[in-house]
């Protein structure tokens, strides 16, 4: 499946962290969040990713453009004859990246949708953050998603409660979606999505859609939303407390979702 990630968001709670980059690029470990979230999405064969770029989006199509220079040894020759050498390989080689630019300021649902051009002939696709990092059993998450039918599946996690709450029955059906409710005793939606191509017929034209309001709410309504429950580890990238705590993990050696 094609994996679309949203890194269009300004990340304005995070600025005193890095005010010149977009918030996917901010480094854990040395390399941008977006990259280890794409390097634990290729671990499950998912190689194939559209980046939905706004706020900053050059920043990221610039370290992908010179990928090869970022991530590998080698010997340049200046003048006419300018030859480059690379000399240490990488294990990126099979990924393919389409760069998709969805808006400066268009929000989450906007961005979905006109990245849909770049994932037309996928019955499923995956859909997540591009700024939270979980050791989420994607095999498992989307034998689920491909087992009920439905249009999507979102990943249920128990952090803090800033976050969208979500309910559910007891066969995983989704009956409530609370928008970053002030008090929450049931899991949260954690991204990490599975989406039907369905989804679109829920995502109406618009700078201000936002997908976490209207088209999740439409999908509980419908009853075509479904939660797979994740009690591992996740943790977003929103204030220089979590930059710090995801690279002391990194350092550590005890960050959960580096497993490459």
């Amino acid at each position: 499946m094609k994996v679309a990630i949203l890194c269009g968001g300004q990340g304005t709670r995070i600025r005193d962290v890095a005010d010149d980059i977009p918030k996917p690029m901010i480094p854990v470990a040395g390399y941008p969040i977006l990259w280890h979230i794409m390097k634990y999405y290729s671990l499950y064969g998912h190689k194939k990713f559209v980046l939905c770029l706004g706020h900053k989006g050059q920043v990221i199509k610039d370290f992908f453009l010179n990928y090869e220079a970022h991530t590998r040894d080698f010997t340049l020759s200046l003048g006419q004859a300018k030859r480059t050498v690379y000399h240490t390989a990488h294990d990126e080689s099979d990924w393919e990246i389409t760069l998709a630019e969805t808006g400066a300021s268009s929000m989450t649902g906007a961005r979905v949708r006109r990245a849909g051009r770049y994932l037309e002939g996928e019955d499923n696709f995956l859909l997540t953050y591009g700024d939270g990092v979980g050791d989420v059993d994607i095999k498992r998450l989307v034998d689920f998603h491909l087992s009920h039918g439905r249009v999507m599946t979102v990943t249920g996690v128990r952090p803090p409660g800033r976050f969208g709450e979500l309910m559910s029955d007891p066969s995983g059906r989704v009956t409530e979606f609370n928008e970053k409710p002030q008090a929450t005793g049931g899991r949260i939606s954690g991204g990490f999505f599975v989406c039907r191509k369905e989804i679109f017929d829920y995502l109406d034209a618009g700078d201000g859609l936002v997908f976490e309001q209207g088209p999740m709410r439409g999908l509980v309504k419908d009853g075509q939303m479904m939660v797979w429950e994740h009690d591992g580890f996740w943790q977003p990238m929103d204030t220089y407390r979590d930059y710090a705590y995801l690279n002391g993990l990194a350092a550590a050696g005890k960050a959960p979702w580096m497993k490459w």
